[in-house]
Formats: C-alpha cells, sequence, structure tokens
C-alpha cells in the first residue's frame, strides 16, 4: 500500500519549474545575447518619422527609448521634438520652458536647427531638439508661410550639411493629427516607423495614415516609405492582443519587427524622472525589448541593403 502511495504522489514544486523562473531564465538570456550583438553603421543618416494620428500608441515612448537604445550601442541620434506637449524633450532631460530656443524658432523664424538642438544628460551621444508650448500655434501660423510644408526639411538639410555634425539617425516625433506639423515632419524623412498598439481599434485610422502617406510620396516626398511596425503595450495574458499581433503581420508581414514592446511599469515611470527606460532601469523586460527592436532596426537595414548589392 506504501509503494501505491509514492507511485502516485505528485512531483515536488520546484521554484525552477515556475512561470515568474522561466520569464527571468528569459529576460537573462535576451540581455546576454545583446551584450553579444555587434553593430555596425552605414555612415547614412537614416530619417524616420515615428507617427500615427491614434493618441496614446506609445509613439513618443517609442521614439525616445529607441534613440536610447541605438544611442547606448554607438549611434548617433537627433530627436526632433514636433508635438506641442514637448514629452519627448522632458523624456531626454531637455529644458524646454518657454523662452527656450525650440523646433518652434526654426519652423517660423528660420532659426538654424544648430542653434537649438541640446545634447541629453543620458549620452553625449543623444542630441534633442525640443518642443516648447509655442508650437502649438505652429500649425496656424505656418498656413501663411512660404514653402510652409518644406520648413523642416530645408533646416534639417542645412544642419546635415555641416561638416561638424555626424548622425547615424534622426527621429521625429509626431503630435497624434495629421496637420502641417506631421506634414512637415513627412516631408522631412524617408522612413516612417508606426508604433501600434496591440487593442482593440489598433488598425483603425492606419488606412487613413497610410493613404496620406500615398499623397506626400505623390506631391512632396516621394522617397518616403513605410518601412517599420512595431507593436507595443503587448500583454500576453490576453487573446485580444495575440489576434491583434496576428493581425498585423499578416497585413504587413515585412515591416513588423519581431520585437514587440510589453506593457511595463518600468517604461511608464520612467519619464516622470526626465529618463528613458534605458537609463531608468536598462535591465528590465521594457528596456531589453527596446534595445532588441532598435538592434533589429539597424540589422535589417544592413540585410536589405546587402541584398540590394548582390541582386
Amino acid at each position: 500500500m506504501p509503494e501505491s502511495e509514492n507511485a502516485t504522489s505528485p512531483a515536488p514544486f520546484s521554484i525552477d519549474d515556475s512561470p515568474i523562473a522561466r520569464e527571468l531564465a528569459d529576460l537573462t538570456s535576451r540581455r546576454k545575447a545583446l551584450d553579444a550583438v555587434e553593430i555596425e553603421f552605414s555612415g547614412q543618416t537614416r530619417i524616420l518619422t515615428v507617427s500615427n494620428q491614434k493618441g496614446g500608441v506609445g509613439k513618443t515612448t517609442t521614439t525616445v527609448n529607441i534613440a536610447a537604445a541605438l544611442a547606448s550601442v554607438g549611434a548617433r541620434v537627433l530627436v526632433i521634438d514636433l508635438d506641442p506637449q514637448g514629452n519627448a524633450s522632458t523624456a531626454l532631460g531637455v529644458p524646454h520652458t518657454a523662452d527656450t530656443p525650440s523646433v518652434y524658432d526654426v519652423l517660423i523664424d528660420e532659426f538654424p536647427l544648430a542653434d537649438i538642438v541640446q545634447t541629453s544628460p543620458e549620452s553625449p551621444n543623444l542630441l534633442c531638439a525640443p518642443s516648447t508650448i509655442h508650437l502649438a500655434g505652429a500649425e496656424i501660423e505656418l498656413v501663411s508661410q512660404v514653402a510652409r510644408e518644406h520648413r523642416l526639411r530645408t533646416a534639417l538639410d542645412d544642419y546635415l550639411a555641416r561638416p561638424d555634425v555626424q548622425l547615424d539617425f534622426v527621429l521625429i516625433d509626431c503630435p497624434p493629427s495629421l496637420g502641417l506639423l506631421t506634414i512637415n515632419a513627412f516631408t522631412a524623412a524617408g522612413e516612417l516607423l508606426i508604433p501600434i498598439q496591440c487593442e482593440y481599434y489598433a488598425l483603425e485610422g492606419l488606412s487613413q495614415l497610410l493613404g496620406s502617406v500615398r499623397m506626400i510620396q505623390k506631391h512632396l516626398n516621394p522617397k518616403l516609405h513605410l518601412s517599420t511596425i512595431l507593436l507595443t503595450m503587448y500583454d500576453g495574458r490576453t487573446r485580444l492582443a495575440q489576434q491583434v499581433a496576428e493581425e498585423v503581420r499578416t497585413h504587413f508581414p515585412a515591416e513588423v519587427l519581431r520585437t514587440i514592446i510589453p506593457r511595463s511599469v518600468r517604461v511608464s515611470e520612467a519619464p516622470s524622472f526626465g529618463q528613458t527606460v534605458i537609463a531608468y532601469d536598462g535591465q528590465s523586460a521594457g528596456a531589453v525589448s527596446y534595445r532588441e527592436a532598435a538592434v533589429e532596426l539597424v540589422q535589417r537595414e544592413r540585410l536589405k541593403t546587402s541584398d540590394e548589392g548582390t541582386s
């Protein structure tokens, strides 16, 4: 009888088999893989606009954390904050009070971009052209300006032409609208990065955004193309998030990054300390995910370039 009891008794519980332990082991292996990655940059400046007219999908969070992740692996990165809320400037620890020279002065008063660019305290590789509250009125003021859609592009071209400026990436953070500020960003950029929240209505409005991109391609900037889609605020516990991720991958198989950004308390907390999550807690799941996305962003472009060279 005792033998039969022993035969049917459950195996002793091991902490190593728990979901938390498996998650920690996975996170540790991902950190090690990132530490072993060697990144080479092409020497060309890639200009990406981060846009989605739907609010609250993680545009600014994506912009600053991808920028900080790229800077952490040696890239020289400029973030242009085109959102009047100035949240990207806050997250990068850059002053953006009303009297600070800002993107507004570049667009309206034709200041050189070099006069407003500041270095983030987070990294000497991370630069920021800040936004101020004055930018809220720029949409109206730009209407009467000559070459209103090309203001940012002209300023950025002049800045990149300076012999003392060497940049690998320019990331432009857009307001959640399709007004003149966003059109300036589309006209200045070569690539479009769209963050998509893994929730209901994620794809709603995307067709309108892509329609606007086609108009920009036709009339203002033929080089602009959708290069990257990043899935954000992913909660793997919900069936809905999994379905949204599958649907986006079905519609845009070539553009969606393999990396998915999970919902993360650390990512949400970081801006209140004037930091990106890379500086705030670089070992957290959110920071590791953004670092993986940044590495994938670089490597995909290098693979594409090498494929074009061999074909």
